[in-house]
């Protein structure tokens, strides 16, 4: 009859509120049941093949590099194997020095181009699809990846650094990235192409090979030290060490490109913030401003919740109510077409190989144990 009994006197129960939409409204928590949930998501496989591509391409050119080390320390060998000018990636410093070069004398640098070129492209991806090359293509982070992941299954748990460290721990990229600025942008355009055209700039990837062929015990200890610390908290080289890393997040403050999140339709599960390897509060944000973003997608990937997240360009003001979200697929081919343009305008231009012959390799390559850098 509508009428209740409390403590013996009548109560009517007030009438249901208006509502002009004729809609019947739930609770919030019954309205997650219906949320739209998102289909299969394929972005960590794809990011795992480019990964495991760009890990192989690295050995591939490492062996290949090697043995063309090896054909001038070796009397008698014949010079038929090509210096990959690829492995010139390795060398961020001789690509920064003449980035600097470039800019200052508008001339493309002779000595170690492929340097400049592979900098510039992994900038380029900084720009456009946050650090990218850390998450997709780095194969120092690939193989961080991997041993995180199995510390994982070994325990199963990563550890976290409490905060109160972390944040002054992650501060040392930066500073090792000032130092190396610091000392590229106090040389001159003439004292870089001086250094160079010295017999140490000359067979600088040389130089970088010996000091890993030849670890002391020293380099040991801290290889296995930075391993081990890798297998039990996530990415711990990328995080607080690498000066590379920090340059390509610095970078990619600028990028349109960011982890955006609808609070209209998340339905505060967390599985984003829990997901994220870089330990960022990705459910509590309504876009990831941190340069520590490497635009992996793992937290889009575990979403189950149709359009709460994803990686998007802000919303145009002749569009405020459309979010133009970037999908798996085109995040990937725009990181392929970028770093397979810039290469192939550089080799198409002649400018990715240094223009060195090979007797001036035959007199230097089997004494560079010796040669020494030209600086103090």
């Amino acid at each position: 009859m509508g009428i209740s009994i409390h403590s013996g006197i009548p109560v009517t129960p007030a009438p249901p509120a208006a509502n002009p939409e004729g809609k019947q409204r739930l609770p919030r928590k019954f309205n997650r049941k219906l949320v739209r949930k998102r289909t299969r998501d394929y972005s960590q496989q794809l990011r795992h093949g480019f990964q495991a591509a760009f890990l192989l391409l690295n050995v591939w050119l490492g062996c290949q590099f090697y043995l063309w080390v090896r054909q001038f320390e070796v009397p008698g060998s014949s010079t038929s194997i090509g210096l990959p000018a690829g492995v010139e990636g390795w060398l961020p410093i001789a690509g920064l020095m003449n980035v600097k070069y470039w800019l200052a004398t508008g001339i493309i640098p002779a000595m170690h181009p492929a340097a400049m070129f592979l900098l510039l492209a992994f900038l380029s991806m900084a720009f456009l699809f946050r650090k990218a090359f850390c998450s997709w293509l780095c194969p120092v982070g690939t193989i961080s990846e991997y041993l995180w992941r199995a510390g994982y299954k070994m325990l199963p748990r990563n550890f976290h650094i409490p905060r109160w460290l972390d944040i002054p721990m992650r501060g040392l990229k930066y500073l090792l990235l000032g130092l190396f600025v610091w000392a590229v942008a106090s040389m001159s355009a003439e004292a870089i192409e001086s250094f160079m055209r010295t017999p140490y700039g000359l067979i600088a990837e040389v130089k970088m090979l010996n000091f890993f062929r030849y670890l002391g015990t020293t380099g040991l200890v801290v290889i296995g030290v930075l391993a081990l610390a890798s297998l039990f908290v996530e990415n711990f080289w990328c995080r607080y060490l690498c000066p590379y890393g920090a340059m390509l997040g610095l970078v990619s403050l600028a990028s349109p490109h960011r982890i955006r999140r609808n609070p209209e339709v998340c339905i505060d599960c967390a599985k984003c913030a829990r997901a994220c390897p870089s330990m960022l509060p990705v459910d509590r944000v309504a876009r990831v401003l941190s340069a520590e973003c490497t635009g992996c997608l793992a937290c889009v990937s575990v979403c189950p919740s149709e359009g709460a997240l994803a990686m998007s360009l802000p919303r145009m003001l002749e569009s405020k109510s459309k979010r133009h979200d970037m999908p798996a697929w085109a995040m990937a081919a725009g990181i392929a077409l970028l770093f397979l343009g810039i290469v192939g305008f550089a080799k198409a231009t002649g400018h990715w190989s240094s223009p060195v012959s090979d007797s001036v390799y035959q007199q230097l390559v089997p004494r560079a144990s010796s040669v020494q850098h030209p600086m103090p």
